[in-house]
């Protein structure tokens, strides 16, 4: 009995250690993945803080922190503001153009019983396979034909069409996902089909809803190819372009600082945004049911 008891207190510490060590390796790669994924955003903001003298060094914090090139982004020939205010209404309305669409077709697609509805999903599919350089040309074309150049609409049908793929999937997974007797008991209860999907299915849905939501706005924020081709003048550049198209105080100077400064300012929304929803997220990412 104690040479079991000996070999049963042995196991459990050996099993204690390795549990341990594997607590170290893991928080050890946490810890190597956060410092990866945020030492680009810690050395823009210090080069944004760094004066045009100090640009070039390579300190990991500026010995005499000013705020110029912030100044340079909202001022002068750059005036980074209409920038953002153009970045602003084409995410907001590529999202909620794209999230109404993707929400009944993601129900459709999970919920309705009708004869190749894998295919019809495979189909959305396929059309996220399209490089967007593919069709930049005959897009520019057919927008010249519009007048829609230097129009938001130029930007936002082009996202809405990048983002529907994926965005359908996502919430034609999510809505197979749930239980089927819960609209059953919503239409028990005497709610019709239309009643079930907004009182019922929808609230419940709200996780991966603002999920997919939060990705098609970071996907159109964050769009560049089709935006410098159809946005030309000032009036209508996203963020993206601006940034692109940023000017030095002289026509030799490479605006460094200033790049920094506007590549902070374009990146705090979105880090607010994920903060601000990150519960949400979290819910969307780890939902697989209801069970």
């Amino acid at each position: 009995m104690t040479a079991v008891g000996g070999r049963a207190r042995a196991g459990t510490t050996a099993a204690r250690r390795g549990t341990a060590w594997e607590s170290w390796v893991i928080g050890a790669g946490i810890v190597l993945l956060v410092l990866y994924c945020l030492a680009p955003f810690w050395w823009m903001l210090v080069s944004s803080l760094k004066g045009p003298a100090e640009i070039a060094s390579n300190r990991l914090w500026p010995e005499d922190p000013t705020l110029v090139n912030y100044r340079g982004v909202f001022g002068g020939q750059n005036d980074f503001g209409y920038a953002v205010r153009n970045s602003v209404v084409i995410a907001v309305a590529t999202t909620a153009s794209a999230m109404v669409i993707a929400v009944f077709s993601g129900y459709a697609l999970a919920r309705l019983r009708f004869r190749g509805r894998n295919l019809v999903l495979a189909l959305v599919l396929a059309c996220s396979m399209f490089p967007g350089v593919a069709i930049v040309t005959p897009l520019y074309q057919m927008f010249s034909d519009w007048g829609w150049i230097d129009q938001y609409q130029a930007m936002v049908v082009p996202n809405i069409s990048f983002a529907l793929p994926l965005a359908i999937f996502v919430l034609t997974t999510f809505f197979r996902e749930m239980p089927w007797e819960l609209e059953e008991a919503a239409r028990v209860d005497g709610c019709g089909p239309i009643g079930a999907f907004f009182r019922v299915i929808l609230p419940l849905a709200v996780p991966g809803v603002v999920t997919t939501g939060l990705l098609v706005f970071f996907a159109a924020w964050n769009e560049y190819l089709i935006s410098s081709v159809v946005s030309i003048t000032l009036a209508s550049n996203p963020v993206t372009v601006a940034l692109a198209k940023f000017a030095g105080d002289t026509e030799f100077q490479q605006p460094f600082g200033s790049q920094m400064a506007a590549g902070v300012v374009v990146t705090v929304p979105l880090v607010v945004l994920v903060l601000l929803f990150q519960r949400r997220i979290v819910s969307g990412l780890s939902a697989g049911g209801f069970r």
